[in-house]
């Protein structure tokens, strides 16, 4: 009995079909791909962006779709891989604009609520800055592993260039990293040896 080809979902083929058209040079393809996804990637991008450099990133993000929608690969993933490069472009912005810094925006204390006065600012910040010293000194193989992909925005396989390692390496360092800070932010005690 012949059983019809597995498909992907309606709006993914949809998406999909806009990027080819894209890739064939329809501007009008575009506009309705930005249409569908400018506005959820915005609201991603405010998290870590202000309003006028998510205005940017949307730009950049839109004009990079449009040259490299030839690359695309279809079936259901077209929002994520827009996702990605707009990730990327904002990632181009914040290290144009200098090093991230390691501590919270002020205001914020750990776990995400509101610090009222200074006091308790600069125990978060200390707090933030004794689990990142877990990591290691800097450095060493964890700490450059979180320094590269979560203060710069580096993705995995630019790091393994970097490291003289393997991506899978680079992955399971930055597992245990989070794993590290994680305890270290709950207070518990993370001893765990050794780095690949």
């Amino acid at each position: 009995m012949n059983q019809p080809p597995l498909e992907c979902n309606r709006s993914a083929m949809d998406d999909d079909g806009l990027v080819a058209r894209v890739a064939a040079g329809d501007d009008t393809a575009l506009r309705e791909l930005f249409s569908r996804h400018a506005p959820w990637l915005a609201a991603r991008l405010r998290a870590a962006l202000p309003a006028a450099e998510v205005e940017d990133v949307l730009q950049e993000t839109f004009l990079a779709v449009w040259r490299g929608a030839g690359g695309y690969r279809p079936c259901g993933a077209a929002g994520g891989w827009v996702w990605g490069i707009a990730r990327r472009q904002a990632a181009l912005l914040l290290r144009r604009r200098g090093p991230a810094t390691a501590g919270l925006p002020d205001g914020i204390a750990a776990g995400g609520r509101e610090a009222g006065d200074p006091a308790e600012m600069a125990l978060a910040r200390a707090d933030l800055a004794a689990a990142v010293a877990t990591l290691g000194p800097p450095g060493g193989p964890d700490r450059e592993v979180w320094r590269l992909l979560y203060e710069e925005d580096r993705p995995v396989a630019e790091v393994a260039v970097m490291l003289g390692v393997p991506p899978g390496t680079v992955k399971s360092r930055a597992h245990r990293a989070r794993r590290l800070l994680r305890a270290a932010l709950r207070g518990g005690a993370a001893a765990e040896g050794g780095s690949r």
